[in-house]
């Protein structure tokens, strides 16, 4: 294990013309590289450092509002102690869900083969990021956001769902609006140490995955089955009104000690979270229209819920 980060893109493997087992092997020997043990490569006896926020101001949700102005500096940081431990929470069940997605994939594949054995390895590295994930909640004095009973029951059955196109998709989504995200926010001063550190492992190994999944989508361009391609293309919409609960849950405030349901109407008609959220999602965006996997009704969940402009 080497404790040298250097986030990369993870765009390499867009112009691709290498088969997939090519672009496997590539992607494992990226792996053999830069892989992190995150219970060694983080400090995690040092202790919070005074006055910090757990995520950069501007990337929290009520950022920007006069309702932000009025809060005290220490009521800013606990809402940002509760908005980090409710997206690594989103993030954990997401990456619980990919891992037994790619796990029954390989019912499919040579064991033997790169493609396999990369999905092997990215499914170790998100294990690794969901001890992390859990583990940095815990050691900034906050608590997981559990899922509700709906959700597990969802969650027990998407990976038999999940296949071809819709995998590599589903896990774009998943993926890619998180790691612009902390691109955007894991050198900024006023962020804790260990979240730094936390988001520098996590986007140095997720821009593999996003390569693996971007390469797997590009892939199905031009598949022969267009009712597949026209169902999935305009089905990922409804993801983003998911998305904008989950980024502005009402609980999160409340264990900061505020008013939730006021708090979340707020953040949801926040003009500057809303140009965060588009900013996060227009990498991706211009990906799926190059795919041709954005159709109009997903342009317009998507465009409903702050993600386009």
């Amino acid at each position: 294990m080497t404790t040298t980060l250097e986030p990369s893109t993870g765009r390499s493997a867009d112009r691709q013309s290498p088969d997939r087992e090519t672009v496997s092997e590539r992607l494992l020997k990226g792996s053999v590289r830069r892989s992190y043990a995150p219970i060694v490569d983080i400090d995690w006896d040092a202790p919070l450092e005074e006055g910090k926020y757990f995520l950069p101001p501007t990337l929290l949700t009520l950022y920007g509002t006069p309702f932000w102005d009025s809060l005290t500096e220490q009521q800013r940081i606990d809402v940002s102690r509760e908005e980090m431990a409710n997206v690594l929470s989103v993030g954990l069940w997401f990456e619980t869900l990919l891992d037994l997605a790619l796990l029954h994939r390989l019912t499919e594949k040579d064991p033997a083969g790169q493609e396999a054995q990369y999905s092997l390895t990215e499914m170790g590295d998100e294990c690794r990021h969901m001890a992390m994930f859990a583990k940095v909640i815990d050691r900034c004095g906050a608590r997981v956001y559990r899922m509700s009973e709906l959700n597990r029951r969802v969650l027990r059955l998407l990976p038999f769902t999940l296949h071809g196109s819709g995998l590599w998709l589903f896990a774009l989504v998943g993926e890619e609006i998180f790691d612009a995200m902390q691109r955007r926010g894991l050198d900024d001063p006023q962020l804790q140490p260990i979240v730094s550190r936390l988001m520098r492992i996590h986007v140095t190994e997720e821009a593999r995955h996003i390569s693996f999944a971007r390469d797997g989508l590009r892939r199905r361009t031009h598949t022969k089955d267009k009712r597949e391609k026209y169902f999935l293309a305009n089905a990922h919409g409804a993801v983003a009104i998911l998305f904008n609960q989950w980024l502005t849950n009402p609980a999160m405030y409340r264990r900061a000690g505020l008013d939730g349901d006021q708090c979340a109407k707020i953040a949801r008609s926040n003009p500057h979270f809303n140009a965060m959220k588009q900013e996060g999602f227009a990498d991706l965006a211009g990906f799926l229209r190059e795919t041709g996997f954005m159709g109009p009704i997903a342009e317009k969940g998507w465009r409903k819920a702050g993600f386009l402009p």
